[in-house]
C-alpha cells in the first residue's frame, strides 16, 4: 500500500496515520521501500512517507529513469534532502550531487541525513537560488517545506544564480535539475539560462501557481525543451514536469 496516496483528510487516511503520531521525530528510521531501502531517515524531518518509502513514487521511479550512474545533479530546494540522497544513489561514486538549501532547519537535517548513510558525493550549498546573487528576505512560517523567497520575512539568506555558480566554481556541467523552491522557480530558470542553452540539462520542475507554471513552460520551450507530466497526460494540467 502506498501511504502517501491517501489522502490524510479522509477517514481511512487519518486511521492509518496515527500509528505514526507514536514515533518520536528524532528517531532515525529505516527507509522501507524504493532505490532508498535500508538506508536511514530521521522521522520527524519530513513526511513520514519518506521513511516509508512511498513519497512521491511515480516521480522517483521517473526521478531513477533519468538519472544515471556518473551524472552531476543539482537539487535546487532540497529540503532534509530525500531527492539528494536518491541522486546520490543513482550517480553512484563517480558522480556529483549538489544540494541548495537555505532554511538552516533543513539544512541541519540534511547534513545529518547524509552522515546517517556515510554520503561523500554530496555537497551542500546553504543558499536560495535565484536570478541574482545576494540576499533576499525568506519566509518559513507556513513551515519548513514550504518555505520560500519573500519581500518580507524574519530570515535572510544569501542567493545565487546557477549560471554564477557553474561558472565560478568550475564544476562538472549539471545532468539533470530537480527545482522545488515554493513559488521562486521562474527565478531560478532566469539564472540558469547560459546553463540551460549550453549544458542542456534535464529538468524535473514543481511549479507553484497557474501563471508560474505557464511561465515557466514558456521559458523552457523557448530553450528547445519538450515537456511532460510526471503525472497524467496533459503538461497544462499538472504542477510536476519533467522538461528534456
Amino acid at each position: 500500500m502506498n501511504l502517501s496516496d491517501i489522502p490524510a483528510g479522509t477517514l481511512i487516511g487519518r486511521i492509518l496515520r496515527q500509528p505514526l503520531k507514536l514515533i518520536p521525530g528524532n528517531t532515525a528510521m529505516p527507509i522501507l521501500q524504493g532505490r532508498l531501502r535500508g538506508k536511514r531517515w530521521i522521522a520527524g524531518a519530513h513526511t513520514h512517507g519518506c521513511w516509508l518509502g512511498s513519497y512521491e513514487s511515480e516521480k522517483q521511479k521517473l526521478f531513477e529513469s533519468v538519472v544515471q550512474p556518473g551524472s552531476v545533479v543539482l537539487d535546487i530546494g532540497a529540503n532534509a534532502g530525500f531527492y539528494t540522497l536518491l541522486a546520490s544513489s543513482l550517480v553512484c561514486p563517480e558522480g556529483r550531487v549538489y544540494a541548495f538549501e537555505p532554511l538552516p532547519r533543513n539544512v541541519r537535517f540534511l547534513k545529518e541525513h547524509l552522515r546517517l548513510n556515510k554520503v561523500t558525493n554530496v555537497e551542500v550549498i546553504e543558499v536560495a537560488v535565484s536570478d541574482q546573487s545576494g540576499e533576499v528576505f525568506f519566509d518559513d512560517t507556513a513551515g519548513s517545506a514550504m518555505g520560500q523567497v519573500a519581500t518580507t520575512g524574519r530570515l535572510k539568506v544569501r542567493t545565487v544564480r546557477i549560471d554564477e555558480f557553474t561558472d565560478r566554481n568550475e564544476c562538472q556541467k549539471p545532468h539533470c535539475l530537480k527545482i522545488d523552491v515554493e513559488g521562486h522557480e521562474l527565478a531560478v530558470l532566469q539564472g540558469a539560462a547560459s546553463t540551460l542553452a549550453t549544458c542542456r540539462p534535464s529538468i524535473f520542475l514543481s511549479t507553484h501557481s497557474k501563471s508560474l507554471h505557464r511561465d515557466c513552460c514558456q521559458l523552457l520551450r523557448s530553450h528547445g525543451y519538450s515537456l511532460r507530466p510526471v503525472l497524467g497526460t496533459n503538461v497544462d494540467e499538472t504542477d510536476e514536469i519533467l522538461a528534456i
